[in-house]
């Protein structure tokens, strides 16, 4: 009797068993078994001489299954460690080009009869490397008396991110940071979440916020642990116990504001100016 090696790329895998003798080789005289010179050799299966062209159909379909299970096996055995494990810090926004500004747009009491200003815009590495942005303005707590708003309070501008393209999963992590060269102020961080502490119909994204003080002078990178963002809405802290949901993030925001703050921190109105190197989301606890 002739042996055939059916599995023409030499390997072997333990599926093999799924042939079954009683539908393959019914009514055909063959042999388990084979040799390859003197050595057994249990990749060579031995086959009978006549077969259907049922059969072969049937074993060529098995060894497209067989080889689909080869190459997925083959996948899984080859991915990457960071796949599994997400990496200790992830950049979430990098403030070095014209082009990442357009992912921010600016807001203010303007919108409603205040008098404060704001601009967002990148400052040139003078030793070559990439650039900062540079958020400043000029808060006021003057109202345009022919505004048709009637607003309460003024002197506060912001810088919020566009939303992102469906939201970002930031699960795997406990804390953000910022590295910020500020004026001594109090700003204010936002994250932005999935709406799903207010009614179905209203459409406003559910902000948490925490401070972020500024020192003068020298670049700092403040880490805020997210367990310390608190649920707000409309500036107003909910007194309720939330809990945000990190892998639902769906934008950012950077604020200030000319009154409140930490003790110590400069306020008032004037001028403000920060500027941004880059923010990130850090696993910080193991």
């Amino acid at each position: 009797m002739r042996f055939i090696n059916y599995f023409a790329n030499d390997t072997f895998h333990p599926l093999v068993h799924f042939l079954s003798p009683a539908e393959v080789f019914k009514g055909a005289k063959f042999e388990f078994g084979g040799r390859k010179g003197n050595q057994f050799d249990p990749r060579l299966l031995l086959l009978p001489l006549e077969f259907s062209q049922k059969t072969v159909e049937k074993m060529s379909r098995f060894r497209a299954l067989w080889q689909a299970s080869i190459n997925a096996t083959k996948r899984a055995l080859t991915w990457n460690l960071e796949d599994l494990v997400p990496p200790s810090e992830r950049y979430i926004f990098k403030f070095d080009t014209k082009e990442e500004l357009k992912r921010w747009h600016l807001y203010s009491d303007s919108e409603y009869g205040g008098l404060s200003s704001a601009s967002l815009e990148i400052k040139d590495s003078a030793n070559g490397s990439s650039g900062t942005g540079v958020f400043s303005g000029n808060l006021s707590l003057d109202v345009d008396e022919s505004s048709r708003w009637n607003i309460s309070r003024s002197g506060f501008c912001g810088m919020r991110s566009k939303k992102f393209d469906g939201f970002i999963d930031l699960d795997a992590y406990d804390t953000l940071a910022l590295k910020v060269k500020g004026d001594g102020r109090c700003y204010i961080s936002t994250i932005y979440t999935e709406n799903w502490v207010n009614s179905p119909g209203q459409q406003e994204d559910n902000s948490w916020q925490a401070f972020v003080f500024v020192p003068e002078g020298n670049w700092y990178i403040a880490k805020i642990p997210l367990a310390r963002y608190l649920p707000t809405w409309r500036g107003n802290v909910i007194d309720a116990k939330l809990e945000m949901n990190p892998s639902r993030v769906v934008g950012m925001s950077l604020s200030v504001n000319a009154e409140g703050g930490v003790p110590g921190a400069r306020s008032g109105p004037g001028d403000f100016r920060v500027e941004i190197d880059w923010i990130k989301a850090l696993r910080m606890q193991s």
